[in-house]
């Protein structure tokens, strides 16, 4: 486990600067989205809706967030990491505090969408900044690091959740539940003030005269299309099977375990800190191991876990316990994508193409968050998060099948071009001059 942080401490003040202000944005990204998994019981009570609303609700936002993730890759590549991240704070963290004063489901569906497009920045962009700046030999732990802000935003959503709907009314608890979102937004506002651009982006931006390369097309050049769509499908497999379960085990433990709201908190808690140990785990293994082989040994592991968890009959305290390693294995690889998809694109498109992947295969996935609500209506909560979650996982192993192992490469050598229409020059293909 020293290992893991031994490019912590050899490490520059602005790659620290780097590190806490991604691993902060990723921990209030995290929060921001979980929420409502933890509010969704509540508000169906309150407001009447049904599962497959309450689904809809989700993957709205979840849909959202890919067109911006999308948008704002390109406009990362064109204009500068810190940049866009700074302005996806400010725009989900407003649209949450927005989102307490809604006063029906519509109006949450809405705001909830309009929140998602914030969403989408964080993840690609982030990544990217975190792998420009640190060595390729541990950008493997320093991003696997970064991708646990995602289980302690978990685990704060559940445990902040839970103490106010014990403490207060329902129809308080759940508006001051995403009011609270706005101070750990401010503590990642001031950590990035002080966040430079990579010097490899300044490079980049410095060798093209700081022309436009980067459009939306950008995805689809043939050196990068076939990485692309894989990319798309390894995210879709692994968000498809992590929301149906994570989405839903609130309203699974208290509508099919009759569990109370209060031992939730305690399940999700005990999961999320799995999913901590399994992504810092996995950063360590990412680095040693390989990208792939990491990826696919989680894979068939949670694949396990999660049968075991949902078929198999157990007490509130079994529940718990089989929590930790169910967390680890579902979350864990999710501390792979990261470096893997910044070692796929060259730096011009990074952004763009990571934003492209990331966020297509997030929204294909979060598809399995409303279709959970529907078909759970036939075939009951439990069977039909495990058709998902299996089918998701399915797909990911197909995706690490056809994927190279990108471990140690040297980002500003990535994806040369190869295609005779690839080898125009890429500024006069990006300018805006038309003859």
């Amino acid at each position: 486990m020293v290992q893991v942080f031994d490019w912590y401490r050899v490490a520059a003040p602005a790659e620290r600067r780097t590190f806490w202000g991604c691993f902060c944005g990723w921990t209030l990204d995290s929060f921001d989205n979980q929420v409502l998994a933890f509010l969704l019981p509540t508000l169906m009570a309150a407001w009447h809706f049904s599962k497959s609303e309450a689904g809809l609700i989700a993957t709205s936002s979840l849909l959202a967030a890919s067109i911006g993730g999308w948008v704002s890759g390109i406009l990362s590549d064109r204009h500068g990491r810190v940049r866009v991240l700074t302005g996806s704070i400010i725009w989900f963290t407003a649209f949450s505090v927005i989102a307490g004063f809604t006063g029906s489901y519509h109006q949450l569906l809405i705001v909830r969408a309009l929140q998602g497009v914030g969403f989408g920045a964080e993840w690609a962009v982030g990544a990217a900044l975190m792998a420009e700046v640190i060595s390729p030999d541990h950008r493997g732990k320093a991003l696997g690091l970064v991708q646990s802000g995602f289980s302690v935003g978990w685990a704060l959503a559940a445990v902040v959740t839970g103490v106010l709907l014990a403490n207060l009314p329902a129809a308080i608890a759940w508006r001051t539940a995403f009011w609270v979102g706005v101070v750990p937004a401010l503590v990642v506002l001031l950590i990035r003030r002080y966040i430079p651009e990579p010097e490899m982006f300044r490079e980049m931006k410095k060798a093209t005269g700081g022309a436009i390369v980067a459009t939306w097309r950008s995805a689809f050049r043939s050196d990068v299309r076939r990485a692309s769509l894989l990319a798309a499908l390894l995210v879709t497999g692994l968000q498809a099977s992590s929301y149906a379960l994570m989405i839903w085990l609130p309203t699974m433990l208290v509508q099919v375990r009759h569990l109370h709201v209060s031992s939730v908190a305690l399940m999700a808690t005990m999961m999320s800190a799995g999913s901590f140990i399994g992504q810092v785990g996995f950063a360590y293994l990412n680095d040693s191991l390989g990208r792939r082989s990491s990826a696919i040994a989680f894979c068939l592991f949670a694949v396990l876990l999660t049968g075991c968890y949902l078929f198999v009959p157990l007490d509130a305290w079994m529940l718990a316990v089989l929590g930790l390693p169910v967390g680890m294995f579902i979350n864990g690889a999710f501390a792979g994508i990261g470096p893997m998809l910044s070692e796929l694109f060259p730096t011009q498109i990074r952004t763009t193409c990571m934003g492209f992947s990331y966020n297509v295969g997030k929204s294909v996935g979060a598809l399995s968050v409303a279709a959970v609500g529907v078909v759970a209506e036939r075939i009951g909560m439990v069977g039909s998060i495990a058709v998902f979650s299996f089918i998701g996982y399915f797909c990911a192993l197909v995706a690490l099948s056809f994927l190279p192992e990108t471990r140690g490469r040297d980002l500003t050598r990535v994806a040369p071009i190869d295609d005779p229409y690839d080898q125009i020059d890429l500024l006069k293909q990006a300018s805006p001059t038309r003859r």
